[in-house]
C-alpha cells in the first residue's frame, strides 16, 4: 500500500499533526506514506504554506522519518502547482525533497476547482476548459520537472464532462507524460467531491497503462481520517486493469511494490 500526496496544516486548508496522519496510515496497513503538501508560490498564497516554512516542513517530515523509520517508510515531497513560468520558484523546485507532484488547479488566474470560484464556469465552454487544462498537463509535464501528475483530471471535479472524445482531449497530454518518464496517481479524493469519482476516469486509465506510464496510489488527505480514504474502491480499480505493481520515488529515483 502506498499513499504519495498528502497535506499538512501549513497548506491552511488541512487539519490536524503529520504524526496523527502517519498514525493513521500505519493503522491502515499503509507500507509507504508521502507528504506533498502545496508548495509556496507568489500567487493564491491563502491556500499554501510560505517560503518562511519550507524549512520547517522539511525538518519535520524528515524527523518523523526517523522516528517512525521501523513501522512505516515516509517520504518528502512537494506538490508545486504548474502555472505561467514566472510562478514556479527555484527554491522549490531544488529542493532536497524525494519527489515533486505537477499539478495543474489555474487556468491563467482562474481556480477552476476552488468552490469559491465555481460561477465561472457558468461562462465558459466545457470543452474549451478541458482543451486548455490538458494543453497545461502536457506543458507540465514537458517541462520534466515533476516526478508525479497530480489528478490528472482534476478539471471535472464539480461534474463537468466535454462532449468532445476525453481520450482526443487528453491524448497529447499522456504522451507528454510517457516521454518525461513520470509516473500517474490514483488519486481517490475525487470520490469526496461533487463528481464522485477517482482520477483518472477509465477511460484515462486505460490510455496511461497501455502507453505503460507507471501508476502510484494517492488519498490527498487533508485531515488524519482521509489518509488511505476509498482504497477499497481503488484496489479494485487496479484489479481490473491488471496493474500488480505501484511506483513510489526516493530522492526523485523510482522504486516498484508489488500490489
Amino acid at each position: 500500500m502506498v499513499d504519495l500526496h498528502n497535506h499538512t496544516p501549513l497548506c491552511n486548508h488541512a487539519q490536524g499533526k503529520p504524526q496523527e496522519y502517519i498514525k493513521n496510515a500505519i493503522k491502515k496497513g499503509i507500507k509507504i506514506y508521502g507528504f506533498a503538501d502545496h508548495a509556496p508560490m507568489e500567487f493564491d498564497k491563502k491556500y499554501r504554506m510560505s517560503f518562511n516554512d519550507m524549512k520547517n516542513y522539511e525538518n519535520e517530515i524528515n524527523s518523523l522519518k526517523k522516528q517512525y523509520k521501523d513501522k512505516i517508510k515516509i517520504l518528502l515531497g512537494y506538490e508545486v502547482d504548474f502555472t505561467p513560468t514566472k510562478y514556479l520558484d527555484k527554491r522549490v523546485l531544488t529542493a532536497d525533497v524525494d519527489y515533486l507532484i505537477g499539478s495543474v488547479h489555474f487556468l491563467d488566474n482562474w481556480g477552476f476547482d476552488n468552490p469559491e470560484f465555481i460561477k465561472e464556469w457558468e461562462d465558459r465552454d466545457v470543452d474549451d476548459v478541458y482543451k486548455e487544462y490538458f494543453e497545461y498537463i502536457e506543458k507540465m509535464a514537458s517541462s520534466k520537472l515533476f516526478q508525479i501528475v497530480g489528478h490528472i483530471d482534476l478539471v471535472k471535479v464539480f461534474g463537468h464532462k466535454p462532449k468532445k472524445n476525453i481520450k482526443d482531449i487528453a491524448k497529447n497530454a499522456i504522451k507528454a507524460i510517457k516521454k518525461a518518464n513520470m509516473a500517474v496517481e490514483i488519486n481517490t479524493a475525487g470520490l469526496r467531491k461533487p463528481v464522485k469519482e477517482l482520477y483518472p476516469s477509465d477511460e484515462l486509465l486505460e490510455m496511461i497503462i497501455d502507453e505503460g506510464i507507471d501508476i502510484t496510489l494517492s488519498s490527498d488527505a487533508h485531515s488524519p481520517e482521509q489518509v488511505g480514504f476509498g482504497y477499497e474502491v481503488a484496489l479494485e480499480k487496479l484489479k481490473k486493469f491488471s496493474v500488480n505493481k505501484l511506483v513510489y520515488f526516493e530522492k526523485k529515483q523510482k522504486h516498484y511494490i508489488d500490489v
